[in-house]
This record gives C-alpha cells, structure tokens and sequence, in this order.
C-alpha cells in the first residue's frame, strides 16, 4: 500500500486505497443513515438527558421573550423598555406568538421541551462534525465532552437561545462540510442564527463574500479535480437577501416597537454597564480565554490543543474548515465585545464545540493513520496523557455538574412555588400592580397572569402602596433567587399596611388591593 498522504489517508494509487476514498466519500455526502434514526435518537438524548439532569425551566431572558412574543399575539406593543430587560431575540418572540394560544404552564412546557431537543441535537452535532472531519470514534468523544461541560448543560437546562444557536450554527458547518459552498442551505441556517445572536449576521457576510470570491467548486475528494465555476450576478443577488434577512427583521422590529433601530445594541450595552458586566478591547485577552477555559476545563482544553496541532499538521485537509471557523467564531466574538456587548461564557459556546471536535480527535484521530505509519506511535501516546488527564479530573467534573443541578432544582422549587401562588389565585391581575423583591421573577409572574410585564413591580425600583407584594420567605430564597449579585446589596421590605394573605415554602403573600 502506498505511504498515507497529508490528510491521513493512503493515496488513491491502488484498489483498496480507493474503496477507502468512497467510503469516506459516502460519509462526508451523509449517504448512510436516513433522518428517522437521527430524529429518534435526539429525541430519546433530550429525555434522558430531562431524566438524568432532573430539572428544566425557562430563564429570566427566554420567559421575557415569550411574553413579548403574547403581547404582539393580543395585538399589544411588546415592552422593551422595562429596567433590566433582556435583549430581544425576534426567533422566541417568534416562539411565544406562536405559542400565545396555550396556557402558561404549556407555553413553558413546549419552551423547555424544545430546549432538550436543541441541548441533544447539538451533542448529535458535534458527534456528526467530529465524525465527519475525522472518524466516528473521535464524534463519540466530542458529543460526550460537549453534553458534560457545566455551562453547557446549565444554560440548555433552562432554555437559553444560546443552545438553539449553536445548534444553527454546526448545522450549517455540518451543510458546508457534506458540500462545500453549498450556499443558500448554509446561509438559511445562519439567517436562523441571526434571529437569535447578531454575531451570525457576521458569519454570513463572511460566507457570502467567501462565495463572491471563489465560486462554486464541485466537491471533490482527493485526487479528483473539480472546476471552479462563478457564480452569476443574479445568484449572488439572490443569497445577498438571504443574508440580509436575518439583521433587517431584527432592527425593523427594533424600530417599529421602540422607534430606535438601534434599540438591541444600545439597551444590551446599557445593561452589561448596570451589571457590572465585562466588555471591552482591554478585557478581551484576560476575559475571552478564561470564558472558554469555563466551559471545556484544562484537560479537555489541554487534549484540544494537542488534537488541532496534529490534525492541522498530519491531517490539514479534515481539520483546516473546523480550525477556520474556530478561529472566526473568537474573533467574532472579541468584535462584539469591542463594540461594547458583555464577554459572557454563553457568547463562547461555538468555539469551546469546536475545540470539543479537535480534543475528540486528539483521543481517536491515530485511527485514520496507517498501522504502519511511525506517527500514529506518537499520536497515541498523547491520546493516552489526553485519556490519564480526563479521567483524573472527571471527578471533579461530576461534582461540579452535580452541585449545578441541585443549585437549579433550588431555583426551579422557588419558581414553582411562586408559580402554585398564581395558580391558587392568592397572586392575581386582580390586585395589581403586584410587587416583588428584585427582578428575577417579574417576566415569569407576567407570563403566568397574563399580564403586561410593568404591572409586576421591583421593590428596588418602587415602593407600593397599593396591590400585591410578594415577599421571600426564608434566607435562602432572598440570597439565590435574584437577577445579579448587585441585588443582594438592596434589602428591601414589606410596604406599610400590607397584610399577610398567603405562604408556602418560598414565599409569603402581602396584599392592600385598595387604596
């Protein structure tokens, strides 16, 4: 057999070489496999995945975004202007439209459930990027890794966009993979994505102009030729609208209910000042390694290091589309942080997937090379400190998932017993304005009463005198079910004349429902 190529597979020169080069030909074209299995298996991940974690709710920013998306279905301006509101994202409001003829508790059962669709199907995705740009085995690794990070799982546990994002996101590195410049697939996904995030409005300038550039070139494998072919005018026109799509619905929306188009950046700025966020040019080489080291860890970071250096080095041609959008998506992410938007770890989670394929193919990757090869030698000795290195901190990282997963299952108790006060009508639209001691449950009580959200009131920002106040009932509920840290410094108390109405094990109702 002849010595392995750069990419790790033997040239195509004699028979069996090239039945390898179909059957890796097969894989990148998704020949095997049909979309039922896929579909059985996300769905049987995202329950087992709402079994293991044992909780799943909706998030201050998601329960905000679905009551805005009620408002505009009872032909209401949706309220953007409340303090401390989160940025818009037109896909939930989308959502929550969609969902307004619902009840409550179903507009947030189908919210978390689509959740655990996303959280799984971006495990699947890694695994089908990891199995597409290097073996199965290396896919495996890298879905396994993905769904442990504690960040991960927190924020698709609680139905964050963040999750359905990076979903759309590796969809369409997935497209791109099976057939490159495939154009308009790619592009749909990212105008999805840019419903969600506004950084993939970047990706598919890039893209578009990736395409302008260099035309579309039939996929080929190896040692086949392909001939570059333009693209013609009026196709460049027509995936320019496609790319456009996704920031002129944002900023129209912004416009048309704010009159501001500008609205999303200004306000998200505002907050990240409010919050104490960090953002900025000075902070991005302390702040964007560390937020990526949050969510993969040393060891995982460690073996995706030493994966993307032997993968760009033996392997250039499987790891060099993953290695670019890596690339792209941190400093895409730096922009944004530049132009003033928070360096949150969420904002993180397309770079810290991609680096999840590259420490799966540090572990697998000695695979795809000859037995005979002296390198596949060495690439499995630092497989083997990849392995020794998971393994010993793998303890740790059970125990810091596990202490997330109780700390939510807390938050999610204080939500329910908030929610079981509505439900029995000791909260009601009936006495409002209702009053609450931060703005951590404001979107969820607007939701459930079917409320604007300025009828539910933070104690901070204004005193009673009449309505509904409802108080914390235990330490505990005042320390952890808070909006930021800053509001624990803003003790507030029971309005005057306030009488005791209602409890349960987090709360006490408080009601002067006349002035």
């Amino acid at each position: 057999m002849s010595a392995p190529r750069g990419d790790g597979v033997a040239s195509t020169a004699d028979p069996a070489a090239h039945a390898h080069v179909r059957a890796y030909a097969r894989v990148r074209r998704g020949r095997f496999g049909t979309p039922l299995p896929t579909a059985l298996a996300i769905a049987l991940g995202a329950v087992l995945l709402r079994v293991i974690g044992g909780v799943g709710f909706a998030n201050y920013d998601t329960l905000y975004a679905l009551v805005w998306g009620k408002q505009l279905a009872h032909g209401h301006t949706p309220q953007y202007g409340i303090p401390f509101a989160p940025t818009p994202h037109p896909l939930v409001e989308a959502l929550g439209f969609v969902l307004s003829p619902l009840s409550p508790r179903a507009i947030e059962d189908v919210t978390v459930a689509l959740a655990f669709l996303a959280l799984s199907a971006c495990a699947w995705a890694v695994y089908r990027l990891g199995a597409l740009w290097f073996n199965h085995p290396a896919g495996i690794a890298a879905a396994l890794l993905l769904i442990t990070r504690v960040p991960i799982l927190s924020y698709g546990v609680r139905a964050y966009v963040d999750i359905p994002y990076l979903l759309l996101i590796l969809g369409a590195l997935i497209v791109e993979t099976r057939r490159r410049r495939a154009g308009a697939p790619v592009l749909a996904l990212l105008a999805l994505a840019g419903l969600l995030r506004p950084e993939a409005w970047v990706f598919s300038g890039l893209y578009w102009l990736y395409l302008a550039l260099t035309g579309r070139v039939p996929m080929h494998v190896f040692g086949g030729e392909g001939v570059a072919e333009p693209l013609p005018p009026r196709r460049l026109v027509s995936l320019a609208l496609i790319v456009v799509s996704a920031p002129v619905v944002w900023v129209a929306s912004d416009w048309l209910i704010t009159g501001d188009a500008l609205w999303s950046l200004t306000n998200t700025r505002h907050t990240a000042l409010a919050l104490g966020r960090e953002t900025g040019i000075a902070k991005i080489p302390q702040y964007i390694p560390r937020r990526i080291g949050e969510i993969l860890g040393a060891a995982t970071l460690a073996g995706a290091t030493i994966g993307g250096t032997l993968a760009l080095w033996w392997m250039r041609g499987r790891a060099l589309l993953g290695a670019a959008a890596g690339v792209l998506a941190v400093l895409v992410f730096a922009a944004f942080a530049t132009a003033g938007l928070p360096i949150n770890t969420r904002y993180a989670f397309v770079p810290a997937a991609i680096l999840c394929i590259f420490c799966g193919a540090a572990l697998c990757g000695w695979l795809l090379l000859d037995r005979a090869d002296p390198r596949r030698r060495w690439w499995m000795a630092l497989a083997s400190l990849v392995v020794l290195a998971l393994l010993a901190t793998a303890p740790s990282q059970y125990r810091t998932n596990d202490h997330e997963l109780q700390a939510l299952a807390r938050q999610q108790r204080i939500q329910n017993d908030l929610v079981a006060l509505v439900d029995d009508g000791s909260i009601s639209s009936r006495c409002e304005p209702v009053g609450v001691p931060n703005h951590a449950p404001i979107p969820l009580l607007a939701l459930w009463l079917d409320s604007d959200p300025a009828t539910v009131v933070s104690a901070q920002q204004r005193t009673l005198t009449r309505g509904t106040y409802v108080a914390p009932a235990t330490a505990e509920v005042r320390r952890d079910y808070i909006l930021d840290r800053s509001e624990r410094g803003h003790p507030v108390s029971v309005p005057a004349d306030f009488a005791a109405t209602r409890a349960n094990g987090s709360w006490l109702v408080f009601r002067r429902c006349r002035p």
